[in-house]
C-alpha cells in the first residue's frame, strides 16, 4: 500500500514547485499577478520581487531614492504605484526594462522638478499622476517620447511655467486631460495654448492659479467657454484673476466680465457645433462600421478620423486594406481586433462656413471567452485537477474485473448446525467488517467538514 503513494507524492510535488518558482517578498502579498507591499514600512525596493507581476502597489511607504533599472526584472509590469512616498527625485533609467507600464502613480511624494529623463522608454504609458508634489519646474522633454499617453495630472504643485510648445497632435494624439490646477503660473504662453490640439484644449484644467488679468487670457478663455467645455463649467468659480497682479484684487472672471469690456475677443475661425459621444462593442475578427454623423451637413464636408492605432486617418492616406474611410464620414474596419480598441475621434469640416464638428465613438473589441482565460488561474486549475487524478488513483480501485481480482478463499459448509448459525452473528465477526469499512470514512471526514478557511482578495 506505501509503494502507491509514491506517484502521488511526485504529482503533487512537481505541482507545488511550479507554482513557487519565485518567491514573495515577506513584507509583500502576492495574489496572482498582484503584488502589495503597501504600508509596509519598507525604506528600499524589496528584493526578488516576482518578475510576472503586472500590478505592483508601493504606496503609503518611505521610499526616497529609486535607481538605474529598479524594475528591470520585471518586464510584464503595467501598473506600478507609489503615492505616499518622500521621493525627491528619479535616478537615470530607472523604468530601464519597465516599457509595459500603462499606469504611473507618483502623486504626494516630494519630487521638486520632473526632469527629461524621468519617463524615458514608457511609449505604453496612458496614465501618469505627479498630483501633490513640490514640482516648481517641468523640462521641457518631459513628455517626450510618452506617444500613447492620455491622461497627466500636475495638480497641486508649485509650477509657474510648463512647456506647452512639447505637446502637439503628432506627439501626444491620445491625450485627452492635462491637469495644471491649483498651482502658481501668472502668466501663459497663450499663443502656445491656443496651438494645443484640440483635444487637450477641452481637457485643459487652469483654475485655481494666479494668473494676472489680461485680454489675451479672457480671449482663450471666452472661446473655451463658448465651446462648453466642461474644465471651465465644472469650476466656474475657481477660475480667478488679480488685477494688475495684486493677490488682493481676485475676481472670477467667468461671473464678472466688465474687467474686460473693452478687451477685443477674435472671432472663432472654425466654431465646433457639438459632440457626440457613443460606445461600440465588437468581437474579435468581426466588421464594424464608424458613422461621423453629426450637425453638419452639406456636399463640402471633409472628414477626419483620429484612431488609437492608426493614428490620422483621411481619404488620401487611407491605404490599409483592413480600414476604409468612405466618402460621407463613415470608417470600416474589415475585422477587429484587440489593439483596434479605444477612442475613435472624428472631425467634421465645413470650410465655406468656418464650422466643426466633432464625434467620439469608443470602441471595445472583445476576445472569445476561452481566450480571456488567465494564465494565473489557468495554472490552479491544473493543480486542481492533478490532485483530484492523485486522489482517484489512491482511492478507487483500478481495475474491477474479475480476472484482475484475487479469488476469497473458500467457505466450507457444513450441516446445519445451530450453534454455527449464532456464530456468524457473533460480535467479534460482525465488527470486523465495520472497521474496515471506515477506515476511508475516517480519512475524509476532516475534508469533508465545514470549518474550512476562506480567502479573499482585497481590491
Amino acid at each position: 500500500m506505501t509503494s502507491r503513494l509514491y506517484p502521488g507524492r511526485l504529482l503533487l510535488l512537481l505541482c507545488l514547485l511550479h507554482g513557487s518558482k519565485e518567491t514573495c517578498p515577506s513584507v509583500c502579498l502576492c495574489v496572482s499577478d498582484r503584488v502589495s507591499c503597501s504600508s509596509s514600512g519598507v525604506t528600499k525596493l524589496p528584493p526578488s520581487l516576482p518578475s510576472f507581476s503586472v500590478t505592483l502597489d508601493l504606496s503609503h511607504n518611505h521610499l526616497s531614492w529609486l535607481g538605474t533599472g529598479s524594475f528591470n526584472g520585471m518586464p510584464r509590469l503595467e501598473n506600478l504605484r507609489m503615492a505616499h512616498n518622500q521621493l525627491g527625485s528619479l535616478g537615470h533609467g530607472v523604468f530601464h526594462n519597465a516599457s509595459s507600464l500603462r499606469h504611473l502613480d507618483l502623486s504626494s511624494n516630494k519630487l521638486n522638478m520632473v526632469e527629461q529623463h524621468y519617463f524615458q522608454g514608457l511609449w505604453r504609458l496612458e496614465e501618469l499622476l505627479l498630483f501633490d508634489n513640490k514640482i516648481a519646474q517641468v523640462e521641457a522633454g518631459t513628455l517626450s517620447g510618452l506617444s500613447s499617453l492620455k491622461k497627466a495630472y500636475f495638480s497641486l504643485n508649485q509650477i509657474t511655467h510648463f512647456p506647452f510648445f512639447s505637446i502637439q497632435d503628432h506627439s501626444h494624439p491620445f491625450l485627452t486631460m492635462l491637469d495644471l490646477s491649483s498651482n502658481r503660473m501668472s502668466h501663459l504662453p497663450w499663443e502656445d495654448v491656443k496651438a494645443l490640439p484640440g483635444l487637450v484644449q477641452r481637457g485643459l484644467y487652469l483654475h485655481n492659479n494666479s494668473l494676472i488679468c489680461d485680454c489675451s487670457m479672457y480671449s482663450v478663455f471666452w472661446h473655451w467657454d463658448l465651446r462648453g467645455y466642461d474644465s471651465l463649467r465644472d469650476f466656474v468659480d475657481e477660475h480667478t484673476c488679480t488685477i494688475y497682479g495684486d493677490p488682493r484684487a481676485a475676481i472670477r472672471f467667468l461671473r464678472h466680465t466688465r474687467f474686460f469690456h473693452n478687451c477685443t475677443v477674435e472671432k472663432a475661425l472654425s466654431q465646433p457645433v457639438t459632440v457626440l459621444l457613443s460606445n461600440v462593442l465588437v468581437s474579435d475578427g468581426e466588421r464594424v462600421r464608424l458613422d461621423c454623423l453629426t450637425g453638419l451637413s452639406g456636399t463640402d464636408l471633409s472628414f477626419t478620423w483620429l484612431s488609437p492605432s492608426k493614428g490620422y486617418i483621411t481619404t488620401a492616406s487611407v491605404n490599409d486594406t483592413l480600414m476604409s474611410l468612405f466618402p460621407n464620414g463613415t470608417l470600416e474596419i474589415e475585422e477587429a481586433k484587440v489593439n483596434d480598441s479605444g477612442l475613435y475621434v472624428c472631425t467634421a469640416v465645413d470650410m465655406k462656413q468656418a464650422l466643426n464638428a466633432t464625434r467620439e465613438v469608443n470602441v471595445t473589441v472583445l476576445l472569445p471567452s476561452a481566450e480571456s482565460f488567465n494564465t494565473g488561474y489557468t495554472t490552479l486549475l491544473g493543480c486542481v485537477v492533478t490532485m483530484v487524478c492523485i486522489l482517484i488513483y489512491l482511492y478507487l480501485t483500478p481495475c474491477r474485473c474479475s480476472c484482475c481480482q484475487p479469488k476469497p478463499p473458500a467457505i466450507p459448509i457444513e450441516n446445519y448446525n445451530p450453534s454455527t448459525l449464532t456464530s456468524v452473528f457473533s460480535p467479534s465477526l460482525r465488527d470486523h467488517p465495520k472497521i474496515q469499512a471506515n477506515r476511508h470514512v475516517a480519512f475524509m471526514e476532516p475534508m469533508l467538514s465545514g470549518g474550512g478557511t476562506e480567502w479573499t482578495t482585497e481590491s
